[in-house]
């Protein structure tokens, strides 16, 4: 399947599963409402969705010198596990990780799991941006770590500002996906 036909089908699949509308309205991470929301879970949980949202990952991924991918628990968990997965059958292992938004209370209270070393170059991932809030967070813990953000990959980009939140930090950002090439409306 070529790049296009590979996010064509990640397309359908979102709008299939994950394409949330209602005459109420969600609330979003960010706090803000809106009367479509995309539940991500139902595509990067399903075989064929993760298989997609790996390929296409690693692909823009290949121009960037990253040594692991991950991101903000919950909704970039199943995605650095699926695109690590890929990564070691393209000869390009790139091992996940996740950053917890919260310390445990128990065992290392690491807010990075499994531990990175400082230095190491990351790319986070996302399943939707809105304001870019989540990747910023993220991105603030493992700089502490002192890892080397190197770009935010979204599958879905709402287009309510994140790009400009990430311009602002000096991270590279690429969506997979933006919200207009779904039918919503807001």
């Amino acid at each position: 399947m070529s790049k296009n036909q590979t996010k064509a089908r990640l397309r359908t699949l979102i709008s299939e599963k994950s394409l949330l509308h209602g005459k109420t309205l969600f609330t979003l991470a960010s706090g803000k409402t809106s009367n479509y929301y995309f539940n991500m879970k139902a595509t990067t949980f399903d075989p064929e969705g993760a298989t997609l949202i790996a390929d296409l990952v690693l692909d823009a991924l290949e121009s960037f010198d990253i040594q692991n991918v991950g991101g903000l628990e919950m909704g970039a968990v199943p995605i650095a596990t699926c695109v690590s997965m890929r990564s070691f059958e393209r000869d390009r292992p790139l091992p996940g990780f996740f950053v917890r938004k919260e310390a445990k209370g128990h065992g290392t209270q690491a807010r990075i799991d499994p531990p990175l070393l400082p230095g190491a170059r990351v790319a986070i991932v996302e399943d939707v941006t809105t304001t870019g809030a989540s990747a910023l967070k993220a991105a603030e813990v493992l700089r502490a770590a002192g890892c080397e953000v190197v770009v935010v990959v979204s599958l879905v980009d709402r287009l309510e500002g994140a790009a400009a939140a990430f311009a602002k930090q000096n991270l590279r950002f690429v969506a997979l996906l933006t919200a207009d090439e779904f039918t919503v409306t807001d």
